[in-house]
């Protein structure tokens, strides 16, 4: 069978499988006494049905936006990175040591913009070490990078109990930083212009996230250096072939997808907490897997589709909420649907949906030829 046109697999075949995902759970909600249609109705509703519940679906979906474009990077060149847990992990931790040892002093204008760079430095070194690893190696960075998700997990653990947490406090977390390391949040920059919006934990980070999938797209199919990484992931001996040293697009490729993830202490340690704690990540850096798949690994597919999630953590917890007997396992469960049929089951999708593109297509195509024919 030909391909999918580009539009197909990037708009049509992820619409086609979230239907699908739709169709299994809404029939799965059936049968175990939920009413489908009662439970999607609420859950749009939570998600984009008030000023506060679109406020939420973007704070999550900022987070998804990092950690998707984290896993899409690595897969353009030919790397399946499912560490963006630890080095999301790590760049909060970067982000918030900064805070910690300089936000007394330093003004917000010179203080986020290095907790920004600390995250993203932090990240990109937790991501660099099994890129080289690989490279030079021959280790895995499957392996390595959920070795090191559980090392980051460890490391940040230690800090917080042994070092960080401030004497006679039970709680494993900083004291909180000062006020110049505490990004806006959207209701307060929003009341700068003048418009009211509700207090929620969407912050200015939502633009930064804006920011990198544009820069990702001009970086990946705008410049010279995005050309070779994904000639690289496309065929790594006919890249080496052209002159392309394959083994710094992969240090090139880990420590870009790195720094995506070091971004996500932004949102939830500068833009939320205002303190270092454990559990931030909370598991966007798998999520994130989802999202890139989802997305089909496109900066565009990506947003959409962390806006999707986004909307299925917001919503699914108003489900939970307000439908009676629907518990929080359940959305985990719709979750897990869309997971699948974005992603293993794409692949069974993709060639029923060829054929009817194809089906469809057929009377156009005898219609033009049919013309030319006249002509």
């Amino acid at each position: 069978m030909n391909p999918l046109p580009r539009w197909a697999d990037l708009v049509l075949l992820p619409l086609v499988s979230l239907l699908v995902a739709l169709l299994a759970a809404g029939a799965v909600v059936a049968l175990v006494g939920q009413d489908p249609l009662l439970v999607i109705q609420v859950l749009v509703q939570g998600a984009f049905g008030s000023a506060r519940g679109i406020s939420y679906t973007l704070y999550y979906a900022t987070t998804f936006v990092f950690t998707g474009l984290a896993v899409a990077v690595a897969f353009h060149g030919g790397l399946f990175n499912i560490g963006g847990e630890g080095q999301a992990t790590m760049g909060g931790l970067g982000t918030g040591l900064v805070a910690l040892w300089w936000s007394a002093f330093l003004p917000g204008w010179a203080m986020l913009p290095l907790m920004m760079v600390a995250g993203v430095m932090f990240g990109l070194a937790w991501a660099a070490v099994p890129a080289y690893l690989q490279a030079y190696r021959g280790s895995h960075v499957v392996i390595t990078t959920i070795m090191f998700n559980f090392i980051a997990s460890s490391v940040l653990v230690y800090l917080l109990v042994n070092h960080l947490r401030p004497k006679g406090s039970m709680s494993v977390e900083s004291v909180e930083f000062a006020e110049s390391a505490k990004l806006p949040g959207m209701h307060q920059a929003l009341a700068w212009l003048g418009v009211e919006w509700p207090s929620s934990p969407l912050n200015l980070s939502v633009l930064l996230a804006l920011l990198a999938a544009v820069l990702i797209y001009l970086f990946l199919w705008r410049t010279r250096a995005g050309y070779q990484l994904r000639a690289v992931g496309s065929s790594p001996s006919a890249a080496e072939y052209a002159g392309i040293n394959a083994r710094h697009q992969v240090l090139i490729a880990m420590s870009i997808s790195g720094a995506l993830a070091g971004l996500v202490g932004m949102n939830e340690i500068a833009g939320v907490s205002g303190k270092l704690l454990l559990e931030y990540v909370s598991g966007a850096g798998f999520t994130g897997i989802a999202v890139a798949l989802m997305g089909r690994n496109h900066p565009l597919g990506i947003v959409l589709a962390s806006l999707l999630f986004g909307a299925l953590f917001q919503g699914g917890a108003e489900v939970a909420f307000e439908v009676r007997g629907f518990s929080r396992d359940m959305v985990v469960m719709l979750q897990g649907f869309i997971v699948l049929f974005s992603g293993a089951m794409t692949y069974v999708i993709a060639p029923q949906l060829g054929r009817v593109l194809v089906w469809v297509s057929r009377p156009f195509a005898k219609s033009a030829a049919s013309g030319a024919a006249h002509g």
